[in-house]
């Protein structure tokens, strides 16, 4: 009885205790955005000298300031509504937001940074609405062009298998570099932005495939005699294209093939598609990775007889951000094809190289696919 007392006076004792002081400090919030889009970022770092934040919000970095508590705080904006990538800097060294769960992720450590979204007053293109929903699955295969195991991610649109029975056409969707399979739906928003455009008419239904875009590993060096498109494109062609008319419902001919891709990527769909026109009808290139010196070689089938690409291609077409380090190749390539009357599309637009300029490209892409 003794022990039993002593016992309920230590659990009543316990009860009575204040809650640890970890759990007395609210835990801070960032980012937060304001409803008039002013975004305040914080950080919990007593002992850092300097911190500061950079993004793809604003040019250069911004210091934040501390109290005196160690939290360092700033305040920025208003912004347009968009989804940014942003990073903190903390006494010298680059780091993810320790109070955002939102973090864009890929095949390098390079890539890593946190999100940011600033919504506006109504839904954008590329957000989750109220409409029917495609679906996202993801594969492992043997590429036996390179001797491994791989993985590639796909989108159905709302009703295949089910109310659409037809086969449908495909488009060959590739990521940049650091990147991976991953990338257009996490990033991307590729299932979302294709919803709604379906669901508002603006769109034919089509599958998407989105393999692994690297032939060697991030920053490996290709064997002797090749490069990452070379082998990148061999596993496409022998081994992702076969993998995918095998297990789903697809039209088979090059009328119902599409390629594009973006920064790495758009070098590997231009590359790729324009030299393969028996497979592809449409092809794409987002802020494509080109080099001027190289488009004498790489396309010489495509400039060596002109009339047959233009009487192949249902559709060429390219687009570069002016801020984009990558906007003279660009130009270059549409001067190129210019001189030897190759039908084009080129877009220019606003922006740099980023998810933001690569999103709205999709969503202007998709409308004018097979038509």
């Amino acid at each position: 009885m003794k022990n039993l007392r002593l016992w309920a006076a230590v659990a009543i004792a316990v009860l009575r205790m204040p809650p640890a002081r970890a759990q007395q400090t609210p835990a801070l919030r960032s980012p937060e955005v304001a409803p008039d889009r002013r975004v305040t970022f914080r950080l919990l770092a007593p002992k850092a000298g300097e911190v500061s934040v950079s993004g793809e919000f604003q040019q250069g970095a911004r210091s934040l300031q501390k109290d005196e508590r160690g939290v360092w705080t700033v305040t920025i904006g208003p912004l347009d509504p968009e989804i940014y990538n942003y990073n903190f800097t903390i006494d010298g060294v680059r780091t993810i937001d320790p109070g955002n769960p939102n973090v864009k992720t890929g095949s390098t450590p390079s890539t890593i940074a946190s999100i940011l979204e600033v919504p506006g007053d109504a839904p954008a293109f590329y957000d989750g609405q109220p409409v029917p929903h495609g679906e996202i699955r993801s594969h492992w295969y043997a590429s036996k062009s390179l001797g491994t195991l791989r993985r590639l991610t796909v989108y159905t649109p709302p009703g295949y298998g089910g109310a659409i029975r037809r086969r449908l056409p495909v488009l060959y969707l590739f990521h940049g570099a650091n990147a991976d399979e991953t990338a257009w739906t996490r990033l991307g928003h590729v299932n979302w932005i294709l919803d709604n455009l379906l669901a508002a008419g603006k769109s034919k239904p089509f599958l998407v495939v989105m393999p692994f875009g690297y032939g060697v590993p991030p920053g490996a060096p290709a064997p002797a005699g090749t490069d990452n498109t070379a082998l990148f494109g061999r596993d496409l062609v022998e081994d992702v294209i076969p993998f995918i008319e095998s297990r789903y419902r697809v039209e088979t001919g090059r009328d119902g093939r599409a390629i594009a891709g973006l920064s790495m990527g758009g070098g590997e769909s231009l590359g790729i598609g324009l030299n393969r026109l028996d497979l592809f009808s449409y092809v794409a290139g987002f802020s494509a990775a080109l080099r001027p010196a190289d488009f004498s070689k790489t396309f010489a089938k495509l400039a060596a007889n002109p009339q047959d690409a233009n009487r192949q291609l249902h559709l060429l077409w390219f687009g570069c951000g002016a801020q984009d380090s990558l906007f003279p190749a660009a130009r270059s390539f549409h001067e190129f094809l210019d001189a030897h009357q190759i039908r084009h599309v080129f877009h220019e637009s606003q922006g740099a190289h980023t998810w933001m300029v690569w999103r709205h490209y999709l969503n202007e892409l998709a409308p004018l696919l097979f038509r």
